[in-house]
C-alpha cells in the first residue's frame, strides 16, 4: 500500500510488537515448526464452565440483538457491585462504560478528550499500545523512564517533573504489563499528592491484572485511596486476564459522568454495543463462583518462581514480579555477541528474533515497551511448556559468543 494514500496519523503509528511477534511465530508453526509462543499475554486456562454456560443460556434465550450502546443495565449493575465489593468504590450505572475489550475503553477515553498537542504521561516500560493509541487520537505521548532501581515504578518526583501545561492524562498500570510491578498504597498516595497540585490532569488507571497479585503484595487503585480525585479518574478493568476471556472482548470502566457520556457518543458512531452474549457471560463471571481465582493465582505464582529462578541462572537478570504474568528480564549481557548461527546481536530485537528463528521461542523485545536491553516473557503457560522453553533459551544463550 502506498503510504501517500494513508493518513499522517496512521503512518506515524507503529504496529503492535506483541501481536507482530506472535503472528510471526504462528506463521512458523503453520510451516510445521515446533514454536513455543511466550510473547502474548493470554492465560492458558480455559474460560470457567459456569461462565460458558451463562453464554449458552443467553444464546438459547435469544439474547442476540443490539443492546444499549455501552452495556446492558444488568451488567452495569454487576460492575457497580464489583467496584463496591472489591475496591470500595461507588459508581452509579451512568458512571460505568462497557466496551468491546479494555483497549476500546482506553481508545474511547482518549478520542473523547485529546486535542492536538495534549500530552499523556506514560511511565516506561509500558504496554505497547498506550503511546500508539495516544498518537491515533491526536495527542502526544510523553514516555518517561522509571528504572529498574525503582522497580520500574512511577515516583512522585518523576511525575512532578513530567507534568506541563499541556498534560491531559497520566496513565497508571498496576500490576504492570510488562514488568509485573505493583504500585503499593504508599506509592499511589505519593502520586495523589502530586496530582492534587495539578487539578487539570486526569488519571487513567488500567487495573486489568487486579486479581493477579502474589505473595505479600496487595492490590490498590488510586480512586480508592484518593477519593477526592475520583471525579478525574477513569478506572478501567476487564474480563480477559483474570477470567481467561481474552477472545470474548469485554472491558469496562468507572468514571465521571461527563466522560462516560462522551465515550458513549464515540461508541455510538464506531463500534456500537459490545457483544451481547459476552455481556451476559460477564455478569456470571463477576457474580458467580470466584474460587478458581485462588487456584489460578497459585499456579501463576509457582510458574513465576520457576521462570525467574531459571532465567537468573542463565544470566538473564530479572527481579521477581509481584503481579500479572510476565517477567521483564535483562539480556544486555548478550548484546554485542554473536549467536551460534552467526547472527550479530546488536539489540534486544536482534536477540529476540534470533531466539525465535534458532530455538523457536517467541518473546517480545524490551524496546517495544520503550526500554531496550530487555525482553518480556509471559509465563501464562503450563509447567511443561515453560520448562521446554527455558531449556531452549538456555541453549541459545550458551551458544552465544
Amino acid at each position: 500500500m502506498d503510504k501517500n494514500r494513508l493518513s499522517d496519523v496512521i503512518n506515524a503509528v507503529q504496529p503492535s510488537a506483541t501481536i507482530g511477534m506472535s503472528q510471526k511465530a504462528r506463521s512458523m508453526m503453520a510451516d510445521g515448526k515446533d514454536v513455543i509462543i511466550l510473547s502474548q499475554g493470554e492465560p492458558d486456562f480455559e474460560t470457567p464452565e459456569h461462565i460458558k454456560l451463562a453464554a449458552v443460556e443467553a444464546l438459547a434465550s435469544g439474547k442476540t440483538r443490539y443492546t444499549a450502546v455501552d452495556g446492558i443495565p444488568e451488567l452495569k449493575k454487576a460492575i457497580q457491585r464489583k467496584f463496591k465489593r472489591d475496591n470500595g468504590l461507588h459508581y452509579e450505572t451512568d458512571n460505568i462504560s462497557v466496551a468491546p475489550g479494555g483497549k476500546a475503553i482506553l481508545f474511547n477515553a482518549f478520542v473523547a478528550t485529546l486535542n492536538p498537542n495534549d500530552e499523556v504521561i506514560i511511565p516506561a516500560p509500558c504496554w505497547v499500545s498506550y503511546p500508539e493509541m495516544v498518537r491515533l487520537c491526536g495527542g502526544r505521548p510523553v514516555v518517561i523512564a522509571t528504572g529498574a532501581e525503582a522497580q520500574f515504578k512511577l515516583t512522585a518526583d518523576l511525575l512532578e517533573s513530567a507534568i506541563t501545561a499541556q498534560t491531559k492524562w497520566v496513565v497508571l498500570n498496576s500490576p504492570s504489563n510488562p514488568t509485573g510491578s505493583v504500585l503499593s498504597s504508599d506509592d499511589l498516595e505519593a502520586l495523589a499528592k502530586v496530582l492534587r497540585r495539578h487539578p487539570n490532569v486526569m488519571v487513567l488507571t488500567d487495573d486489568i491484572y487486579e486479581h493477579l497479585v502474589y505473595g505479600e503484595a496487595k492490590f490498590s487503585t488510586i480512586a480508592q485511596l484518593a477519593p477526592d480525585l475520583k471525579d478525574r479518574i477513569l478506572t478501567m478493568n476487564g474480563m480477559s486476564k483474570a477470567y481467561a476471556m481474552t477472545g470474548w472482548r469485554l472491558g469496562y470502566a468507572g468514571g465521571p459522568k461527563w466522560l462516560i457520556a462522551a465515550m458513549r457518543k464515540v461508541m455510538g458512531q464506531s463500534t456500537s454495543n459490545p457483544n451481547s452474549i459476552a455481556q451476559y457471560a460477564a455478569i456470571e463471571a463477576l457474580e458467580g463462583d470466584q474460587s478458581f481465582l485462588k487456584q489460578w493465582r497459585s499456579a501463576f505464582e509457582k510458574r513465576r518462581d520457576l521462570v525467574c529462578s531459571k532465567l537468573n541462572e542463565i544470566g538473564l537478570q530479572c527481579t521477581v514480579p509481584d503481579g500479572a504474568f510476565y517477567v521483564f528480564a535483562n539480556c544486555e549481557t548478550f548484546i554485542g555477541k554473536t549467536s551460534s548461527a552467526g547472527r550479530s546481536l546488536n539489540s534486544d530485537l536482534d536477540w529476540a528474533e534470533a531466539l525465535l528463528e534458532e530455538e523457536l521461542v517467541a518473546v517480545v523485545p524490551g524496546s517495544a515497551f520503550h526500554v531496550s536491553g530487555h525482553f518480556r516473557l509471559s509465563y501464562a503457560d503450563s509447567d511443561e511448556i515453560l520448562g521446554k522453553a527455558l531449556a531452549r533459551i538456555k541453549a541459545f544463550c550458551q551458544g552465544c559468543h
